[in-house]
């Protein structure tokens, strides 16, 4: 079976977030099937770690026609890496950037890779069974595919999947997106297409095309069809949810194990968790906390953003300073955030550390170092620190929205069952509560803790289930 991922961004290369997590691992995992040839197309961004980049090969180079009247130069580079063959498409007036994304021309950019990832398969010699594309930069595929290739005869058995990372984010631009960027009249601009309102929406009109829809997480796919989470597609999505399904992301489990991880101060396992004491220690003398084993530890590393709850941090933070706890924040974001970050830093120094940057190492050693982990997220369509959190032992705290309620079971004080803690309302009284149940269980039921703790490290969140979920689903489309 061949399959072939179309992407925005991948870890190892470059990534901005959990999409690039998922794209490095998954396609990895699937190549370990003998029955699969995986391939990966993605854009060749020059932010590209040198190491990576001296191994590229340039495979071909061409004029790409947009629209009819306007040409651009289009280079395709190979790197085989773990089992992988990924193409990367070259384009510097596009891809030579500072950043993945955030220029006022991303719509003209993409549009272009879209059209360039299609260009490119009978130039490489690689037509799949599967196409699966990934989020509103890759969303228009099916579209085209179905349009404006549709007469391109080796192309009308290819069978396409669009998974929805993050609903928020869709594509939405003019009509000019039609004809000035795709080079494709107003055949596809309909109300099962690419039209909302008056407006192109790239991400509404690969969900109407692609032959199959999922969603990163089971509860993720229900909670999108309602106008509470929908983001204005929830209508589009209970019309096509005989299409859609949700497959919970995994991760690196190679990357991610306390047993192992030469990142961590200390290695330890669910067996032997006095190295998670040694982390806890090395983490407060990092940040110049008071180092006290028995002290909880609250960690988060995330982006500093609504959507993470960082609303709900703000309102509670002066009552949690009361309690017996240190708190440790990583993290970029919103300025109001990272200045009420730094506020509290300057008015807690005793209990409180924000560091404002991207920093992995820290971010490892915060999971592994910490009691307790906050995940309050207004929305999380999956989410991966809450499983990297029980990984490493530590417990995570979470809002019931998403993959984060697929994940995480909450705590049963008289089954003492559950791999976490978790709030229903999303307010900062309802997470104060929680934080208050798990101080209490901390701290008056310490062996109730430590089996919460075996259960949380005892969960599989590798990528081989999901990655089994995604080989059924391939192989039901290409018979």
């Amino acid at each position: 079976m061949k399959v072939l991922f179309a992407a925005p961004e991948s870890a190892p290369f470059f990534k901005s977030g959990g999409l690039g997590d998922v794209i490095g691992a998954l396609p990895m995992e699937l190549a370990r099937n003998q029955e699969m040839d995986v391939r990966v197309v993605l854009p060749y961004y020059t932010v590209m770690p040198e190491k990576y980049k001296s191994q590229l090969e340039d495979v071909f180079h061409f004029d790409l026609n947009v629209n009819g009247w306007e040409s651009k130069y289009c280079g395709i580079k190979q790197l085989k890496y773990e089992g992988v063959t990924y193409y990367f498409i070259d384009n510097l007036e596009y891809f030579d950037r500072e950043n993945l994304y955030g220029y006022e021309d991303d719509g003209k950019r993409f549009s272009f890779f879209s059209l360039a990832v299609l260009e490119i398969l009978q130039i490489v010699d690689f037509i799949p069974d599967i196409l699966h594309v990934h989020d509103w930069q890759t969303a228009v595929i099916p579209v085209l595919l179905k349009d404006k290739y549709r007469w391109i005869e080796p192309y009308r058995d290819i069978r396409t999947i669009l998974t929805l990372h993050n609903l928020e984010f869709q594509g939405r631009f003019g009509q000019e997106a039609l004809g000035h960027w795709l080079g494709i009249g107003y055949e596809a601009f309909h109300e099962r297409g690419l039209k909302q309102y008056e407006d192109v929406n790239f991400l509404k009109g690969g969900m109407y095309y692609a032959d199959m829809v999922t969603t990163v997480s089971p509860n993720y796919m229900y909670e999108i069809q309602t106008r509470e989470f929908g983001f204005g597609l929830d209508g589009v999505l209970r019309d096509i949810s005989y299409k859609t399904t949700g497959i919970i992301n995994g991760i690196d489990w190679v990357e991610y194990n306390p047993a192992t991880d030469e990142q961590i101060k200390s290695n330890f396992d669910k067996y032997h968790l006095d190295g998670k004491i040694d982390n806890k220690l090395a983490l407060q003398h990092t940040l110049g906390l008071a180092e006290d084993k028995d002290l909880m530890l609250i960690g988060m590393v995330t982006r500093l953003t609504e959507q993470k709850g960082m609303q709900l941090i703000e309102m509670i933070m002066s009552e949690l300073m009361k309690r017996p706890v240190q708190f440790a924040i990583l993290g970029t974001g919103e300025p109001k955030f990272e200045n009420s970050l730094k506020h509290f830093n300057w008015r807690y120094p005793d209990q409180h550390a924000a560091v404002i940057e991207f920093d992995s190492q820290l971010a490892k050693e915060i999971y592994a170092g910490v009691d307790l982990f906050l995940m309050p997220s207004a929305f999380e369509p999956c989410g991966l620190a809450q499983m990297i959190a029980m990984r490493y032992g530590t417990l995570p705290l979470v809002h019931e929205v998403g993959g984060l309620k697929d994940t995480v079971e909450a705590f049963n004080q008289f089954e003492v069952r559950g791999t976490g803690f978790t709030f229903d309302k999303f307010n900062p009284a309802a997470l104060m509560s929680v934080i208050d149940e798990a101080l209490r269980v901390y701290y008056d039921y310490p062996e109730n803790w430590a089996s919460i703790q075996e259960q949380a490290m005892s969960q599989d969140f590798s990528w081989k289930s999901s990655a089994r979920e995604y080989i059924d689903m391939y192989k039901n489309f290409s018979y």
